[in-house]
């Protein structure tokens, strides 16, 4: 069968943006060539033309040059004609690229909000809310608890602040009488001065044997010892 009706032929897969513009780019690269080399020619003929005298060889290199500037012209067009291509494709490869950024960004949403859902599911507001007052009762209790450990057993939490006052009065009062009880010269008396005569003073009362010593520290030989 395939013999008779042949087989179908695999079509190419179509070109994309990016093909597009890089086989511009090539056209357009090949245009600047071809207009640089005219350039060049042009510039030859100019010197031509600067150092022929005017005539008919003059006239003769006019009309190439000539010439040579309507195919530059041409080829000028053309190259522009190329880069407004090249710039609607980029345009509409920006456009494509933004596309597609949104739709992965749609799709992203759309997978968090399907977790989000599922997540909602399984938590509760109330339950939230019961936790949360749980946790104050819970804290209450711990500083009643904290308060009664702190406590002290010695002093009563009702006493009152002036009966402790007129107690304390009483005892500076107790204190005063018990000093006044006690015998004038028994208490001391900070103010008197002692009046006492000064310690007599006697010179210093010098050795009557003494040695002399030498520079060594021993005791000195007496002269006569000496002249003998």
């Amino acid at each position: 069968m395939k013999k008779i009706f042949g087989a179908k032929k695999s079509k190419d897969p179509p070109p994309t943006i990016q093909d597009a513009t890089n086989q511009i780019n090539k056209r357009g690269e090949s245009v600047d060539e071809k207009i640089r080399k005219l350039d060049e020619e042009l510039a030859r003929y100019k010197e031509q033309i600067r150092r022929t005298r005017p005539g008919p060889s003059q006239e003769a290199i006019k009309a190439r040059a000539i010439r040579l500037l309507k195919h530059k012209r041409m080829y000028e067009e053309q190259r522009n004609m190329l880069y407004n291509q090249t710039y609607n494709l980029d345009q509409v490869g920006f456009a494509a690229d933004g596309l597609k950024d949104a739709q992965q960004t749609m799709n992203a949403m759309k997978a968090a909000n399907k977790e989000l859902k599922g997540m909602m599911k399984t938590v509760k507001i109330e339950d939230i809310d019961n936790m949360q007052d749980e946790m104050t009762d819970l804290m209450d209790v711990s500083k009643e608890v904290q308060e009664s450990l702190g406590r002290s057993y010695n002093i009563p939490d009702d006493v009152d602040e002036e009966e402790l006052m007129g107690e304390l009065d009483g005892l500076e009062a107790d204190m005063e009488f018990e000093s006044a009880a006690v015998p004038s010269y028994l208490q001391p008396d900070e103010e008197a001065d002692l009046n006492l005569p000064a310690a007599p003073t006697y010179p210093t009362a010098v050795p009557v044997n003494r040695h002399q010593e030498d520079e060594l520290g021993l005791p000195a030989v007496p002269r006569a010892s000496l002249r003998s």
